[in-house]
């Protein structure tokens, strides 16, 4: 399996241009995060849990959660660096 520099190569380029180096792969990691949030949700309609009606499994809901605090956690970040690279 190639490595996440060969298989998005493209997309890397265009988010390092953009927002530089850190913050333009923050800015990958951030979209690869929201892909895998939608992944996630769809398959949370199909597993729904059996003690909550309407909810997803509960493994599901542990790892949308996760992966929602993880996204806001690198949004923090690249605020953070953009501050600091353009203080006001």
């Amino acid at each position: 399996m190639a490595s996440v520099y060969q298989e998005r190569a493209d997309e890397l380029e265009r988010f390092e241009f953009q927002y530089g180096l850190e913050r333009g792969r923050l800015a990958l990691a951030q979209d690869l995060l929201t892909d895998a949030l939608s992944l996630v949700g769809q398959h949370g309609v199909y597993c729904q849990s059996a003690r909550q009606a309407g909810k997803p499994a509960m493994d599901i809901q542990l790892i949308v959660k996760l992966l929602g605090d993880t996204k806001e956690l690198v949004t923090d970040v690249m605020a953070e660096i953009r501050k600091k690279q353009n203080p006001v």
